[in-house]
Order: structure tokens, then C-alpha cells, then sequence
């Protein structure tokens, strides 16, 4: 699954350790995130999508392969 994590912490000026702190997760969850390593669970997920005040799917979006 792709997002846009990296795009949208970087335009809010926030390090991963301040997205961490704002999600309550590790500073690893959020790399993990970024990178693609690791998909959220679905509490996770939208806790992401209000934080940066979008929708799920404006955060997240499948790999061609999976739709």
C-alpha cells in the first residue's frame, strides 16, 4: 500500500518522532510507515487521515497489484 506519510509530515514541519508522539507510536512505526514496510491497522489508519485532517483513502492508496 502506498501513502503519503513522508509528503504530509514534511509539509506540517513535524520530524517522525513528533508524528510518533502526536499518534502515540514509535519513531520505528512511522519509518516503517513511510517506507512502505509496514501497513496500519485500521485504528491507526484513521487516527493518520483526521490528524492531517483527510480522508483514509486521501492518505492511503492501494498498489496497482491490489486493486
Amino acid at each position: 500500500m502506498r501513502n503519503r506519510i513522508h509528503e504530509l509530515r514534511r509539509q506540517g514541519g513535524w520530524s517522525q518522532a513528533d508524528l510518533a508522539t502526536r499518534l502515540k507510536v514509535s519513531r520505528q512505526t512511522v519509518n516503517a510507515l513511510e517506507r512502505g514496510r509496514y501497513d496500519p491497522s485500521l485504528p491507526l489508519a484513521f487516527a493518520i487521515a483526521r490528524l492531517f485532517g483527510l480522508t483514509i483513502e486521501e492518505v492511503f492508496q492501494p498498489e496497482e497489484d491490489e486493486a
